[in-house]
């Protein structure tokens, strides 16, 4: 692919609207050092020393189309409590518009990581995982048909939180069809929830994901064509994105044409949010117009950048063009071709 076809796809991505649909939570991190075993049971003793509190799930998706310019709308769900107002003051900050529906029964989700000498101790969750309730559900749509058809691109972040549930999809996937023009459907799966996301445009997995959602075992090439085309049978979605790690990216824009997208991560240190940061990057060059191809090789740059940095990280137009201007033209592989 030209690398003057992608610089424009990149320089294009600024203002372009991107919806985002699913489970918000809150990252809590507590930061300290541990040098001694507690007295009262065999488990380490953190000493505390910092604390940091960033957006997770849904959240860091919508931070990723901000970073790059993009103006994403984040649609959610929080608790009616202190974890809920960090969440609306985060999304500030980071120029998100919201609309956050607040239950008064759900707790906002939360994880606190304990971390001592840069190393994950416990992880603390504090969620409710269920659906939404009927008024809430109800709220929700009248938004989104007021809403969505500013919004050539939705997002369906699925953490497993409960947002994304059987009602919900029966619903959202109605109102899209009705919508004028349609908005395109892109979904990051949660393995336990595949059967819900019939119709989407495009499914964007990791190995793992993909080869839960077909049934198989993904170890090269072929196992990954074979699960796209289970994914296919199952879901009857109109494109597949699975990502491939150090391998890059497997593309089928429909189930007869694959192929794939290397990778451009220069070092790797933090794969943490790296889907994150693909499903956003398509989405945003799909809504500022890019054809498929072009948005995830772009998003294929993108993961390269933030998979070198530590921690849920996004990146920016600025390095995105950087990186594209010191790497080679990437060489799309043909994997399967009608």
């Amino acid at each position: 692919m030209p690398l003057s076809k992608i610089r424009q796809a990149v320089k294009a991505l600024a203002g372009h609207r991107v919806m985002i649909v699913g489970d918000l939570m809150l990252d809590h991190y507590l930061i300290g050092q541990c040098d001694r075993i507690s007295p009262e049971a065999p488990v380490p003793v953190v000493r505390v020393r910092d604390e940091n509190v960033v957006l997770g799930g849904a959240g860091n998706v919508a931070r990723n189309i901000a970073a790059l310019g993009g103006s994403p709308l984040l649609v959610a769900a929080v608790g009616n409590d202190p974890d809920g107002k960090i969440l609306q003051d985060l999304c500030v900050r980071a120029d998100i518009a919201t609309r956050l529906i607040r239950e008064s029964d759900r707790p906002t989700t939360k994880k606190t990581r304990i971390m001592a000498q840069n190393q994950q101790v416990v992880r603390v969750d504090h969620e409710r995982s269920a659906p939404l309730g009927q008024d809430s559900l109800d709220q929700l749509f009248n938004y989104l048909q007021a809403e969505i058809a500013e919004y050539p691109v939705v997002i369906l972040s699925d953490y497993g939180k409960g947002f994304i549930s059987r009602e919900f999809m029966d619903r959202f996937m109605a109102l899209v069809a009705e919508t004028s023009p349609r908005p395109l459907v892109l979904v990051d799966p949660k393995t336990v929830n595949y059967d819900l996301y019939t119709g989407v445009d495009l499914l964007t997995p990791n190995t793992k994901e993909a080869g839960e959602g077909a049934g198989i075992l993904v170890d090269g090439r072929a196992s990954v064509v074979r699960a796209g085309e289970l994914l296919f049978d199952r879901l009857d979605c109109h494109n597949l994105l699975i990502t491939l790690g150090g391998d890059g990216m497997a593309l089928f824009e429909g189930r007869d044409h694959v192929c794939r997208i290397p990778t451009f991560a220069q070092k790797v240190f933090d794969v943490t949010g790296a889907g994150d940061t693909v499903i956003a990057t398509v989405a945003l060059a799909l809504s500022a117009g890019s054809d498929l191809l072009t948005a995830c090789t772009v998003a294929n740059y993108a993961a390269g950048i933030v998979v070198g940095q530590v921690g849920a990280a996004s990146t920016s137009r600025s390095e995105l063009l950087e990186a594209v201007n010191e790497l080679p033209e990437p060489s799309i592989e043909q994997w399967k071709s009608a």
